[in-house]
């Protein structure tokens, strides 16, 4: 059963809205896993097959517990500099949790997001290709990434450009040697995402790529259903968050 999302004014709550901010998190984590496990089914997927990243961009750490104590261990920021303020001590809390970095990377961040972040989902141009590499050299850490894909051609967007995608892929993979395990994408809003994540999953077969980063709270089953093998689910679990 679908649990309603709160809509919520303000990222930071007090009292009794922040008592039903955060109870309300933990049980819209658990129907988003059975949303989740429903689209694998209908599509004929196993239940394994595809990871819920928890998106925690804007939420501070205590409103981020509820969700890790309800045993949710992938989560996905968007800044660097947001998540170094929140992120170790609830590392220290939970060792086994596994951190995206979901969100444009600048080229003078590399060193801070090799140091932690686990994935990076957002390798888009050669610059940034061969700053994290150069990070993960001198770090020693081994960080999985991700070609981000400007899959609607978008002039706001970041990503390559779909035509583009497999030769900067291959530069990734052997110039800069990076661990690339996939792709992700943002589909155009408004649009029908369909044709957007078909494009994104023929791009990761003929490149031999196993992991499809698509999908957000309202259209994540639809990617399960094309293929999804991670899906960026954010507002539908935390609710509603203030702009940054």
């Amino acid at each position: 059963m679908w649990v309603s999302v709160p809509v919520l004014a303000k990222p930071r709550k007090h009292g009794h809205e922040k008592a039903i901010m955060t109870q309300n998190a933990s049980a819209n984590l658990v129907a988003v896993k059975q949303r989740v496990d429903h689209a694998l089914s209908a599509a004929g997927r196993p239940l394994d097959s595809a990871r819920l990243i928890a998106v925690s961009k804007t939420f501070e750490a205590q409103e981020i517990m509820p969700v890790l104590e309800a045993g949710q261990r992938v989560f996905g920021e968007n800044r660097v500099q947001e998540s170094q303020a929140k992120w170790p001590a609830l590392r220290e809390k939970y060792p086994d949790l596994e951190l995206h970095l979901i969100g444009p990377l600048q080229s003078n961040k590399a060193d801070e997001a090799v140091a932690l972040f686990d994935v990076i989902q957002t390798i888009d141009r050669p610059k940034i290709a061969a700053g994290i590499a150069k990070a993960i050299t001198e770090s020693g850490r081994k960080i999985r990434c991700l070609v981000q894909v400007n899959i609607g051609n978008e002039p706001q967007k970041a990503g390559i450009e779909p035509e583009k995608a497999d030769a900067f892929i291959q530069s990734c993979l052997k110039e800069h040697r990076l661990d690339i395990i996939g792709v992700m994408c943002i589909p155009p809003v408004d649009e029908d995402p369909v044709p957007y994540f078909e494009n994104l999953k023929r791009i990761a077969l003929r490149n031999n790529l196993k992991q499809i980063s698509m999908g957000m709270s309202g259209d994540f089953e639809a990617a399960l259903a094309h293929g999804a093998t991670m899906v960026r689910v954010g507002s539908a679990i935390f609710g509603t968050r203030a702009k940054p």
